[in-house]
């Protein structure tokens, strides 16, 4: 909310509108609880808030042989005519592993983009050894499947392979401070004129 709002501190019209897409009906109910925790938090914001769009839960569930699926697992927003629409992503951005092994290893979510200068800050990041990255590796695709998601039926089909890349990037890096994050500063990406994420040298490096 601070964010959206810095960018419009001298206008005197418009509105703050929240479009929620996401979750199903997962049997651990933790799409319900994430989804009631959203709009709390926004019903407890000061400012008037007009949700627009609602597909959430139950919403965006579809089931199929008595398991449920998500109708949507992604979408993306064209800023300039404010459409938005389904969409899947084939590049994930820079450092995925990276940033896969700080949310594997417990970091909690936060936002790496800087609206302001344009940029990606990733970083520095910490974390403890992950436990038995050994074992997990050795597990086939079953295995990784039901134990290291949060709903094993309805993960997009490069998840396995994803979470072993992310495990052998914990095994290279079981403490990533001065390998990955030289004098201990963020990487910074930046988008060239062709539309791409270039490494940009952090200041004073």
């Amino acid at each position: 909310m601070n964010s959206i709002k810095s960018f419009s501190d001298h206008t005197q019209c418009g509105r703050l509108e929240v479009h929620l897409v996401g979750g199903f009906s997962d049997d651990r109910q933790l799409s319900q609880k994430l989804t009631h925790q959203l709009l709390s938090e926004f019903d407890r914001q000061e400012d008037d808030i007009h949700l627009v769009t609602l597909c959430v839960t139950e919403l965006n569930d579809r089931e199929e042989n008595e398991n449920h699926f998500p109708v949507i697992y992604g979408i993306a927003v064209n800023i300039k005519t404010s459409e938005i629409y389904r969409a899947s992503f084939q590049d994930r951005g820079p450092e995925e592993e990276l940033r896969a092994a700080r949310a594997l290893t417990g970091g909690p979510m936060i936002s790496i983009y800087d609206a302001k200068t344009e940029q990606l800050r990733i970083g520095p990041y910490s974390w403890m050894p992950f436990p038995h990255v050994d074992f997990w590796l050795q597990q086939d695709d079953k295995q990784i499947l039901e134990n290291l998601s949060t709903s094993p039926l309805a993960e997009p089909p490069h998840f396995v392979e994803h979470i072993r890349s992310t495990l052998m990037f914990l095994k290279k890096y079981p403490s990533p401070a001065n390998m990955l994050f030289p004098g201990n500063k963020a990487l910074l990406y930046k988008k060239n004129e062709d539309g791409l994420w270039e490494k940009i040298s952090s200041p004073g490096s």
